[in-house]
């Protein structure tokens, strides 16, 4: 079951954003009048069920202009949390730079380890991105403006969401694909992908100096745990043809080594994929301040702009 909601809260969520560096100071009419502009030209959908799984409905949110007769560029936004918590309900704030810039959002929940190992969450990314290429028509996405995002271990989903070839075999169990219903066997193709901070190796997660809890988890006691975290990897399917990527990395990350970026630049200049690293000298992981969100959303639609070619919203 849908529910269209209207954006009250998002509002309230944006406004504090907004006065958060002036604590105590009146808004500027100028940020007040974008929130509200906001407010009055969305519409939302939560809870839409995109497939079925383990017995656990997976659900995505569609944040689109209201009455939009044109396909809208769109991004799909995979929240954090190792592959073992968080909520899509969490990252809402996430999509208020690309609501700013007149686009659509799609939020995406995934698979946690606690309901299936890896690599159920890709999978579930990419049926996640087949349920959006089967529904553009209705919802007015923009198939040649279809950028991937995410930050941490959704970076990562990001990534491998992009990056992962047919033949991985990751999305035979999408439904209305490869099962009952409407046939969609398009090839599953994005303009960009916006990292932050993303797992590129997951198998350097699971032993050794980088050895990581959350990793560790998401494989369980599988008996093939090196070869699903190399299927998953998206160091794996680094080769010329795919989106530009742009990553965004603190160079002082203690969850996901600041190398993995280096690693995954490297290749993708070898391969001569155009992309991008924005370090954040002595940033951690995420939790960027005010001044520095700024600059990386910048730099963010300095690189949609070169690349997918839309800004939206000044």
């Amino acid at each position: 079951m849908t529910r269209r909601i209207s954006l009250a809260s998002a509002v309230l969520a944006a406004a504090l954003f907004a006065l958060s560096p002036r604590l105590g100071a009146q808004a500027p009419s100028d940020n007040f009048n974008r929130i509200v502009q906001i407010a009055s030209t969305y519409d939302v959908e939560l809870n839409v069920i995109y497939r079925t799984a383990n017995n656990w409905d997976a659900k995505l949110d569609i944040i689109r202009p209201r009455r939009a007769s044109t396909p809208s560029p769109t991004v799909i936004y995979f929240h954090g949390g190792g592959w073992t918590n968080g909520t899509k309900d969490a990252g809402l704030m996430s999509a208020l730079p690309y609501l700013e810039m007149g686009w659509t959002v799609v939020n995406v929940e995934y698979r946690m380890a606690g309901v299936s190992l890896a690599p159920a969450a890709v999978e579930d990314v990419r049926c996640a991105m087949r349920w959006v290429y089967r529904h553009a028509k209705e919802y007015n996405f923009d198939l040649s403006r279809l950028v991937l995002t995410g930050n941490s271990a959704g970076g990562h989903l990001a990534l491998i969401g992009g990056m992962l070839t047919e033949d991985a075999g990751l999305d035979l169990g999408c439904p209305g694909d490869r099962g009952a219903g409407p046939v969609n066997t398009d090839p599953l193709k994005v303009a960009a992908i916006v990292n932050w901070y993303g797992i590129s190796d997951v198998k350097e997660l699971l032993d050794g100096p980088n050895r990581r809890a959350f990793a560790v988890m998401w494989h369980g006691s599988l008996p093939n745990r090196e070869a699903i975290s190399t299927q998953v990897s998206p160091l794996t399917y680094v080769r010329s043809g795919l989106p530009p990527v742009i990553t965004i990395h603190g160079d002082a990350d203690p969850t996901v080594p600041y190398t993995q970026a280096l690693r995954l630049r490297d290749a993708l200049d070898k391969a001569g994929v155009p992309n991008e690293l924005v370090t954040v000298p002595k940033g951690g992981h995420g939790g960027f301040s005010v001044d520095e969100n700024l600059w990386i959303y910048s730099a963010i639609r300095a690189f949609l702009d070169r690349h997918v070619g839309v800004l939206g919203h000044s």
